[in-house]
């Protein structure tokens, strides 16, 4: 957190308090762990299979699978020939005809590609990539279009074709290499992958060119013609139905490739260049990265992750090949790869080894689905003619090698189960729509079946741990929709501590352990209504971790709960008031989707949350103190009295900041922060400070049809999308699983801190602007000292005093008194203050913060006067400043 210094001078020695160090003499004593063994260090893994997904229904040259976001029970597939099919009622799955559509349909044209409004539920917008024999002023005959048309409001299984409203119609001279897919992406624009046009060896040279046609590229429109985008530069191919978002890469470029033209010739829908034929191409929907398969030539297949601006490189290469020397007689090759290019990071040959070869990538998805835990958040994709089925793992700067997991016949394009995630195939050849399944043949040691199977209690009534595994307690729990947790962990071997961080995550040792109970009052307020919920554990090993639960069905045992999850409803009684809660228990996958590397892996066991008392068999300590006594550490703390600690919603002595900055953390900053979402636009950790997290008047990814919205955008309620995620269930509800309960606690602070707090929100931009008319004047910059009073400007911004007037300050005081120095703060409301001292006032090294309980940071509701108090011995001087930070 970013602070100032204020100092003053007082005569004294202090005898500098002395650090914690480890020991056995603490409340809690470290023994091993010694029954928990049932877990095995991998869960059993098995291997892969595809089935029918819906027998039964019959299609014809199935092409693309989308459904309409939010939608669960509709799925909707593209034949080529021309029909948008829809099934409904997936568990007894429909098949009817949506729209139809007159397509030319020859080689590798026809109906190609089908995208979703984001607000389909609510305009009813979709978007059709086809292959048309029209006129237009470039051509009669072949055309690929990209159009709007708009689904039946009377009818939601029936669309409408003459509302088409044509977005691109563009000749085409060879029927092959059209690309055709489409997606919206997390930014709300819709993304379009159009090939070389052919014929083959890029024989028409147009790779490689940003001035000629809709080619070779990825293109991103705004189709919703948002304020501050641009109009298209006129082609006789596009039209002014759709705005180009103003950061699209090539906006304003005037040379490339070593040509100079002008920006006006520049076809500024490309947002990545350089394509053969990407034929399917996809967005992870945690991690916003856009996968692109790209069909080869005659050697090499290639899988790219894409970014804004990306040169993919065909022509120049093949993969990661050059070109050139793969086809020395062929025309049109270049030559002189530019600097830059963004390479595959997956290729496969087109001979060789059969289960790492083929000759046509199907682009695939990433698993983020519910049933099959082993491949969550593994790129599933594909082989169109070996019929091979691969998986790989990318985390943004490495790729772990390929593997064959199955085969299926002629998959031409993957998509997802809306119900639960499945991976689904299009099967172009049979008409089917293939699923990815589990075979059933397990690898490895079983699961405990029962939660006494575990080793988890010596007594199941009393839930009295076995030795070695120690309770623990939060700061600012996870909001569990209402219910009442308790948690324990283990480190099972003594031999084996935990790597301590003041400000960031943790490292465990493998083997460790963390278990959460769950229970819930049946009716609201009265304890003697809880029931029992479930019991869960993270595993720490080799990969990670995995995560198992245990359903409690009996007073006395709780039973594994299946891969998959499963939902179960109570009835709740609120006041007398009866409702239905529906209670999820988190399938394996959703355990991997929040207990990340990012997020340390064990949520919350860490020191912003464990920085607080816990009651060891009587004895009240504080659990990092009590840890560090007990030798879980492998590194000493010297500063517990100095570390964060978060804030719960119900401390009203904190402010109102810090206590929404404390939920945001434990409820979000597993996926918000750097290296979370990468397109994640603000940072919930606690150690950020609020002017670097970007959450109050930070940019959204998604608007949601609206530029006023932010994260927080203070004094509105309506236009801050955090708080309009956290207060409204739905598909767009945070956190976003496992839960069906708002948590109105929450709402009801950020709501305050919205529309009674924010309003009056200066940010040091907006102070300096408001003091020196802008904020690169010279006197306003941070370090700057414009009224000389020794106070520079960020330190008057943080205290509320002006820096152009000497005689407003803020100070602190010092006295002695029976031998001790005290210190006495103004202290200033949602401000935290930090005395330091030092002997030596010419070493600026040699300052360091009093360890003292009354020296924590601590972030109050209101203005008041605290005193930090040390003990003097007379002889040398003694010197003392203050660190000022905010959040």
């Amino acid at each position: 957190m970013f602070g100032l210094y204020l100092g003053r001078v007082l005569a004294g020695i202090v005898t500098f308090s002395a650090v914690l160090a480890a020991n056995a003499a603490g409340p809690l004593q470290r023994v091993p762990n010694t029954t928990l063994t049932n877990f095995p260090a991998q869960p059993p893994q098995f291997g892969y299979t595809v089935v029918n997904a819906f027998p039964g229904v019959s299609l014809n040259q199935p092409v693309c699978i989308a459904s309409p976001p939010g939608e669960t029970n509709r799925l909707f597939i593209l034949e080529k020939g021309g029909s948008i099919v829809v099934i409904t009622n997936l568990a007894s799955p429909n098949r009817t005809v949506f729209m139809s559509l007159t397509v030319d349909s020859f080689s590798e044209s026809g109906l190609l590609g089908l995208a979703f409004h984001p607000n389909y539920a609510i305009n009813g917008y979709f978007y059709v990539f086809s292959s048309r024999n029209i006129s237009t002023s470039q051509g009669n005959g072949l055309h690929q279009c990209i159009s709007r048309f708009q689904a039946n409001p009377a009818n939601a299984n029936v669309a409408l074709p003459a509302t088409e409203l044509f977005l691109i119609r563009q000749f085409d001279s060879a029927g092959n290499h059209n690309g055709g897919d489409l997606h919206f992406g997390p930014d709300g624009y819709l993304y379009a992958s159009v090939g070389d046009e052919g014929p083959q060896y890029n024989g028409a040279g147009h790779a490689q060119v940003i001035t000629n046609k809709f080619i070779s590229a990825i293109l991103r429109l705004d189709v919703d013609k948002q304020p501050g985008n641009l109009l298209p530069n006129p082609h006789p191919a596009n039209s002014t139905n759709y705005f180009i978002p103003s950061d699209n890469a090539f906006v304003g470029v005037t040379n490339f490739n070593g040509k100079t033209f002008s920006a006006s010739a520049v076809r500024t829908e490309f947002y990545s260049i350089g394509y053969r034929n990407p034929w399917r191409m996809s967005f992870d929907p945690t991690t916003g990265f856009l996968y692109v398969g790209d069909v080869g030539q005659e050697y090499y297949e290639e899988i790219s992750v894409i970014t804004n601006g990306a040169n993919a490189g065909w022509a120049y290469y093949e993969g990661l090949h050059l070109a050139k020397p793969l086809y020395p007689s062929a025309p049109n090759i270049y030559i002189n790869p530019p600097a830059g290019l963004t390479l595959p990071i997956q290729e496969y040959p087109h001979s060789g080894a059969a289960n790492f070869s083929g000759n046509s990538v199907s682009g695939g998805l990433v698993y983020r689905g519910t049933r099959i835990s082993q491949l969550y958040g593994a790129y599933v994709f594909g082989d169109y003619l070996s019929g091979n089925i691969w998986m790989l793992s990318y985390d943004g700067t490495n790729t772990v090698p390929f593997q064959r997991i199955t085969s299926a016949s002629f998959p031409v394009a993957f998509g997802r189960d809306p119900r639960n995630g499945d991976v689904l195939i299009c099967q172009i050849v049979s008409g089917q729509i293939g699923r990815l399944d589990y075979n059933t043949t397990p690898v490895g040691a079983p699961l405990p079946a029962t939660l006494a199977n575990t080793g988890a209690f010596t007594n199941l009534t009393t839930l009295t741990p076995n030795p070695g595994i120690v309770a623990y307690d939060l700061n600012t729990p996870f909001w569990s929709d209402n219910a009442i947790k308790t948690r324990w962990f283990s480190v099972p071997k003594t031999n084996h501590t935990i790597s301590f961080n003041a400000d960031s995550n943790w490292l465990f040792p493998t083997g460790s352990v963390w278990i959460k109970h769950f229970e819930l009052e049946l009716t609201n307020g009265v304890p003697a209504s809880r029931k029992r919920l479930e019991t869960r554990f993270i595993i720490n090993n080799t990969n990670g971790v995995y995560g198992v639960t245990y359903r409690w069905d009996s007073t006395t045992n709780a039973t594994l709960v299946p891969e998959a999850g499963l939902d179960e409803a109570f009835v709740i009684n609120d006041g007398g008031n009866l409702k239905t809660q529906v209670w999820h228990y988190p399938s394996r996958s959703e355990c991997l989707a929040c207990h990340t590397s990012r997020a340390g892996y064990a949520l919350a066991f860490n020191t912003a949350q464990l920085n607080r008392d816990f009651d060891y068999s009587g004895t009240v300590t504080n659990q990092i103190v009590a840890l560090q006594l007990a030798g879980y550490f492998n590194n000493t703390i010297s500063n517990r009295h100095l570390l964060p600690a978060l804030a719960h919603a119900t401390n009203h002595a904190v402010s109102l900041e810090y206590r929404i900055r404390s939920y945001l953390a434990a409820n979000c900053s597993q996926c918000h922060q750097p290296g979370g979402v990468p397109l994640d636009t603000w940072d919930a950790r606690i150690s950020t400070a609020t002017p670097y997290n970007d959450i109050i008047n930070g940019a959204v990814n998604n608007d949601f049809g609206n530029t006023n919205n932010r994260v927080i955008a203070p004094g509105s309620l309506a236009n801050s999308v955090l708080f309009q995620r956290i207060a409204n269930m739905g598909s767009a509800h945070m956190p976003p699983l496992a839960t069906s309960v708002v948590n109105t606690q929450a709402i009801a602070l950020i709501a305050a801190w919205i529309t009674n707090d924010l309003p009056n929100y200066v940010s040091y931009e907006s102070w300096q602007s408001n003091y020196f008319g802008s904020t690169n004047a010279p006197n306003a910059a941070q370090l700057a000292d414009p009224d000389g009073d020794g106070a520079k400007n960020y330190l008057e911004y943080l205290t509320a005093t002006i820096p152009t007037n000497s005689a407003s300050g803020w100070s602190i005081s010092i006295a002695a008194s029976n031998n001790n120095a005290h210190v006495r703060i103004p202290q200033i409301a949602n401000r935290a203050f930090e005395i330091q001292t030092t002997t030596n006032l010419f070493d600026s090294n040699s300052w360091s913060a009093l360890n003292n309980p009354a020296n924590a940071p601590f972030y109050p509701a209101s203005n008041r006067t605290a005193t930090v108090t040390e003990p003097l011995q007379p002889g040398n001087p003694r010197y003392y400043r203050a660190r000022v930070f905010e959040p």
